[in-house]
């Protein structure tokens, strides 16, 4: 969740309410919250973000229910700000993803963390990539689907079906369907062409991030799609402390050396 306005509603009923929460800021890795009010795009494309879309962390403390803060926490200071704050921690997911117990292919992390090193690697917060809706960050690295050009040769299919909808058709039955299908299916299932537009199939291209792409009879090898957080900071001060790469373990223990 992103607003203390949820963390009220959540806890209102105790058939609903949670045993805490994860408040995650826009720049937290996979998906995250469009900007609330209508949707703005910077010069890259990216959605622009402002103050209604930051947490109101003494709201959400005075709930009273443990909450952790993602998106931008990962380090030993952020560590610290969050748990003065009220927090009982911090959520950190590219620390782990670039760690060597990381379940990314080798070759990814290693390229990924090479680029981390040399300082060019940057991370793309795409308003159109993922089927849901819901803005999706893209680490830009070569020969992945990060590349428009082998996004666009990449020939529509959804056969894993796991970000698909549900929709109901005119005699009352359900159908599903997902932006990222064949075009003329989704319409022919009542949806806009225009959602199909610049979307990815996430369910493939996040199993060929962890070695299980699957091979089409044409010989097509799904390519991967590596997400990660925006702030990079915490990583690259990682790289530095660790050229070879670090482990989970020094990642943990230099999140909590402050």
């Amino acid at each position: 969740m992103s607003v203390h306005v949820l963390a009220d509603y959540l806890n209102r009923d105790p058939e609903i309410r949670p045993d805490g929460f994860i408040v995650e800021g826009p720049r937290a890795g996979g998906h995250s919250s469009p900007p609330r009010g209508k949707q703005v795009l910077d010069e890259a494309g990216e959605p622009v973000y402002g103050p209604r879309d930051d947490a109101d962390l003494a709201r959400i403390a005075s709930v009273g229910l443990p909450f952790w803060l993602a998106g931008g926490y990962a380090s030993p200071e952020k560590v610290a700000q969050a748990r003065a704050a009220g927090a009982v921690g911090i959520q950190t997911g590219t620390l782990f993803a670039l760690a060597q117990e990381s379940g990314l292919k080798p070759t990814l992390r290693s390229r990924l963390v090479s680029q981390l090193a040399n300082g060019k690697l940057s991370v793309r917060n795409d308003p159109r990539a993922s089927p849901t809706g819901f803005p999706f960050k893209v680490a830009e690295l070569a020969e992945t689907l990060s590349d428009e050009g082998r996004k666009a040769a990449r020939g529509r299919i959804c056969d894993l079906g796991y970000l698909r909808q549900p929709v109901e058709r005119p005699d009352a039955s359900i159908s599903y369907r997902c932006p990222s299908e064949p075009a003329h299916m989704y319409r022919r299932k009542g949806g806009d062409a225009e959602d199909t537009v610049g979307r990815t199939c996430l369910c493939n291209a996040l199993m060929a991030n962890v070695g299980l792409g699957q091979l089409r009879r044409d010989g097509y090898q799904e390519e991967p799609a590596v997400t990660l957080g925006q702030d990079l900071t915490g990583a690259e001060t990682l790289v530095a402390m660790h050229p070879g790469g670090w482990t989970a373990r020094q990642a943990v223990n230099w999140l909590l050396s402050a």
